[in-house]
């Protein structure tokens, strides 16, 4: 039984990590709830694979940093709010259709702008 959860969990911790792999060229998607999915699932089904996650220099970082409340950094705040609505207008207004659709493209934008502005900035 301990053999099939700790399979279970590898699989989910694998599949969040691919999205939050995803999450980081797809802003609708947020990286780093994924990323700490991914290690909380790790953390307790592969000692090797978590040491990997948190160490891995293109995702340690999210989940170091989340963990000890340090923030994010203004650079990728910068990047983030603008990749964020450089995606969502250029969808909303040249791929989607439907108006409802296009509304709720842009009020989910302002929600995630807003997530990300209001979390603390990490200092170098």
């Amino acid at each position: 039984m301990k053999l099939l959860i700790k399979t279970i969990l590898i699989i989910i911790g694998t599949l969040s990590l691919v999205l939050g792999i995803i999450g980081i060229v797809l802003p609708l998607i947020p990286t780093t709830p994924f990323l700490l999915l991914a290690a909380t699932c790790f953390v307790r089904s592969s000692s090797r694979l978590y040491n990997w996650l948190i160490t891995n220099k293109w995702f340690g970082g999210y989940i170091i940093n989340f963990r000890e409340g340090k923030g994010i950094p203004l650079k990728a705040k910068v990047i983030g709010v603008t990749m964020l609505w450089t995606s969502i207008i250029y969808s909303a207004f040249f791929i989607v259709p439907l108006v409802i659709v296009r509304i709720l493209m842009l009020l989910v934008a302002c929600y995630f702008t807003w997530y990300i502005l209001s979390q603390k900035t990490l200092g170098n």
